[in-house]
């Protein structure tokens, strides 16, 4: 058995031990443990990917199936895997993410053990799809992956949670139904004409058959597909509804780690698979990534709910993803997958923290709170570093991720794309105005509720989730240079792959 199957089997052992407990001390240290596990086998295989680097082995994937497990033969459907360096950033970060999120659900109710389950269940179709490198077995985990989201925002949520939930699932099913046309598009395409048709990806890359004329359709089926869970506008509006009504941990997972699978999937498949139409048909998709960049931060900027403000920073964050990913340049899609690492660990942090806050003030409103500062200093200090980390404060993520981004685009010398570039830089100014609006009107003045002043700080299982996420912040944006080089190995790939077109 490949070692990397053991992402889908860990996750599956704790199901059944959290289906098996009977208490909640149980159900936490099962929990606990599966979540420790994952994160123990993200570090590993991330020391065996270096090792494997540094003694010269130079193969795109690592730790692939020399005979992948068969599941249907007449369409080539199997169990193939492999990582390269941004598969191995991703599983690090989910597993980051997925450990932070068990600590900030350590109060859930009501129905734990099933809350639990639910967002293991979440978990495995995450891994699924970061590790596969067949087309349907992609498919397949992806859909696993936002099945359980309509059960734990209608269950656990809060506020207009069926709307939410229902609004979320149906447009995220929509984009699977176009996945699902360019997944088989791709698939009678994939070999030259009397070749052996496959659904391996890599296969399908170094085929190189598909039509221009073919690609010119499934390209935006793909892109738009991935697009939709990427926020990418116009079909963002299922984002910041879905994420104010999750509970704190379905929001960390959606928002840090769920996301980034449309941002991998449009550079994985739609742009690596079809490098022609990428180049043709990019000014498109560059222009909705742009409005989702600028109309996500000015959006944030007059919104009174801290969950809302947060997610519609999400959709901008996630726009200059893919804003970076269709500029081709090595520079630039390496800046985008430190923005998908840098925005999923922030935006977790931010969730978590909005989270905990509501637990005791019982409101997300800013105008109704003030002064807390005074009255819940770790928290407080710890929502300045997460605004600080999202305004790109040097020193932490979100500086290099975004200077690497503009940086990357501005490479392009041609007036389109620079207007372009400098359009989006002015977010960095708009983020910097709203963060700073609610850190300080939440943490410093006045306390506006006098029944505020007899809260308490937080406990030390939500310490321990935030200084998870905390560490991780900071070590990417002190020491970024390793996954920097991580990262553009598999992006020059792509990047090589587009511009011979130009």
């Amino acid at each position: 058995m490949n070692f990397l199957a053991l992402f889908v089997l860990i996750p599956l052992l704790m199901m059944a031990g959290l289906f098996l407990s009977k208490e909640m001390k149980m159900i936490r240290t099962v929990a606990v443990i599966g979540s420790t596990l994952q994160l123990i086998l993200a570090v590993a295989v991330l020391i065996l990917f270096l090792q494997e680097r540094a003694a010269g082995n130079t193969a795109e994937m690592l730790f692939t199936i020399d005979n992948p497990i068969v599941w249907y033969a007449p369409l080539d459907i199997a169990l193939a895997v492999g990582v390269d360096g941004v598969s191995v950033a991703m599983l690090l970060l989910t597993a980051i993410v997925v450990f932070a999120g068990v600590f900030a659900s350590w109060k859930i109710n009501p129905l734990p053990k099933e809350f639990f389950l639910w967002l293991t269940l979440l978990s495995i179709g995450v891994y699924g799809f970061f590790i596969s490198i067949n087309l349907f077995t992609m498919f397949m985990f992806y859909e696993i992956a936002l099945i359980p989201m309509y059960l734990l925002i209608g269950v656990w949520g809060s506020g207009n949670k069926n709307y939410s939930a229902m609004k979320l699932t149906l447009m995220l099913m929509g984009g699977s139904a176009l996945l699902l046309v360019s997944i088989l598009g791709l698939y009678f395409y994939s070999a030259p004409e009397g070749g052996e048709l496959t659904m391996n990806i890599l296969e399908i890359a170094r085929n190189n058959a598909i039509p221009h004329e073919v690609q010119t359709y499934l390209f935006p089926l793909a892109f738009v597909g991935f697009g939709v869970l990427g926020a990418m506008f116009p079909f963002h509006t299922w984002s910041p509804d879905g994420h104010a009504s999750a509970p704190t941990a379905v929001s960390m997972l959606h928002a840090g780690v769920l996301m980034k699978l449309g941002g991998y999937g449009c550079f994985r498949v739609a742009m690596y698979l079809m490098p022609w139409a990428t180049s043709e048909l990019s000014w498109i998709f560059l222009i909705l990534t742009g409005i989702s960049v600028v109309y996500g931060a000015f959006s944030a900027c007059v919104q009174t709910d801290l969950k809302y403000i947060n997610a519609y920073s999400s959709v901008s964050h996630c726009g200059l993803v893919l804003f970076a990913l269709l500029m081709w340049k090595t520079t630039a899609m390496t800046g985008a997958i430190l923005q998908m690492l840098s925005h999923g660990l922030m935006t977790a942090l931010f969730f978590a923290l909005i989270g905990m806050i509501y637990g005791r003030t019982h409101t997300r409103d800013i105008r109704e709170m003030g002064g807390l500062m005074k009255i819940m200093p770790f928290l407080s200090v710890c929502y300045v570093i997460a605004g600080m980390a999202s305004l790109g404060l040097p020193g932490l993520s979100g500086f290099i991720a975004e200077m690497t981004v503009f940086v990357g685009s501005f490479e392009w010398t041609d007036p389109f794309r620079r207007v372009l570039t400098i359009v989006a830089c002015t977010s960095i100014v708009i983020t910097a105005v709203y963060i700073l609006r609610v850190v300080g009107k939440l943490l410093y003045g006045t306390v506006q509720n006098e029944h505020h002043r007899e809260l308490t700080d937080a406990s030390w299982w939500e310490r321990l989730s935030a200084i998870t996420l905390i560490v991780s912040v900071a070590a990417l944006g002190m020491a970024p240079g390793w996954i920097a080089n991580l990262i553009s190995n598999s992006m020059s790939v792509i990047s090589e792959r587009i511009m011979q077109y130009i």
